[in-house]
């Protein structure tokens, strides 16, 4: 059973698959499976993140001075 890939790792090896493809001189057949590898990753990536992101919580002081912390919640682009 291969070891779990860490995050960064996981990215490192999305990026290299990327800069193969751009390339452009990977036969058909080796494109197809560097895809397959590459969707895979990102959708791994893809979870890896919204996990982290759910454990993100923002510390907010209210009026009396206490501490409470309440879910992080993202600034959309406007």
């Amino acid at each position: 059973m291969p070891k779990k890939q860490t995050f960064e790792q996981a990215m490192e090896r999305l990026e290299e698959i990327v800069c193969q493809l751009e390339k452009g001189d990977v036969p058909l057949e080796d494109s197809l499976h560097l895809f397959e590898e590459g969707a895979k990753l990102a959708a791994s990536l893809h979870v890896q993140l919204d996990k982290a992101e759910q454990k993100v919580i923002q510390m907010t002081v209210d009026q009396n001075g206490a501490v409470q912390q309440e879910p992080f919640a993202m600034q959309e682009d406007v």
